[in-house]
């Protein structure tokens, strides 16, 4: 792990002589973030070593280096995600590689099935907490200490200070941020009814299939971390309805402005 993370990081560097503290993981629908960046460079994931690729509609599937908010920022455009075939390392790999590069503050997102009754479909979701669901964890086997802490502190994964600042962004701004607990499961098959119901008594108020071994990982190795969810559907008793991929993506994509206006102002603070 240590060999690879450092093959890769030093191909990065290498390539792109590129030195920022901020990194941004953008979910399904939700690259178009990326528009608001000045690129300084893009690399495919394919040609990045020991990277995985990105198999789903929707992900881009590139790493992008360039200003957001004024500040020096990478952007994962796409994600992996465990349900893919890849295990929890490799899903959470990127992570290692962006600690290793210098990456200090890591903002997440992703689209989401809404679980609070009190949410609707395209609302904007700052996460203060998540609960896995994956049944299964990316720090599992031999620890390196190198990395982190045999038993990492979990008290706050989602970094308080960000999240109070995002409360005024919004405010300042006229968006309506929800705020909740996300629940994170394998997929890759939407929720049943009764799915629904059991994450929304177990404390969930938005569910989706990424995200937290991202966070565990990154809390692992002491970086602050910020995460936000778009609505894209509802697991509501009574506002269930058929979906597919394509009809979260543009939901995604029409509830972006909100959430990019929130990352570019949080990241402009830094």
């Amino acid at each position: 792990m240590l060999e690879k993370i450092k093959a890769t990081s030093s191909y990065i560097l290498e390539r792109t002589k590129f030195k920022c503290e901020t990194a941004i993981i953008l979910g399904t629908g939700l690259g178009g973030l990326v528009k608001e960046i000045e690129i300084e460079h893009a690399i495919p994931y394919a040609e990045i070593p020991n990277f995985p690729v990105s198999t789903v509609e929707g992900h881009k599937g590139q790493l992008i280096f360039g200003t957001l908010g004024g500040r020096k920022v990478i952007a994962m455009q796409g994600r992996f995600h465990y349900y893919e075939g890849y295990n929890m390392k490799e899903v959470t790999f990127p992570v290692r590689v962006m600690k290793a590069i210098g990456i200090k503050t890591l903002f997440v997102s992703n689209a989401s099935g809404g679980l609070n009754p009190k949410f609707k479909v395209g609302d904007v979701m700052m996460i203060n907490d998540h609960i896995n669901m994956f049944g299964n964890n990316p720090l599992m086997g031999p620890n390196e200490k190198a990395l982190g802490p045999r038993f990492p502190d979990m008290s706050q994964p989602y970094n308080l200070h960000l999240r109070n600042l995002a409360l005024k962004i919004a405010m300042q701004n006229g968006i309506e941020l929800k705020e909740g607990v996300y629940v994170g499961v394998a997929g890759p098959t939407f929720e049943t009814p009764a799915e629904y119901r059991m994450f929304r008594i177990l404390g969930g108020d938005a569910i989706g299939m990424s995200t937290v071994p991202e966070v565990i990982v990154a809390r692992h190795m002491d970086m602050a971390v910020f995460g936000i969810s778009i609505i894209t559907d509802s697991g509501v008793p009574g506002e269930i309805v058929e979906i597919s991929h394509e009809e979260v993506q543009a939901v995604a994509m029409q509830a972006e402005p909100k959430m990019s206006l929130i990352i570019r102002e949080l990241i402009a603070t830094l």
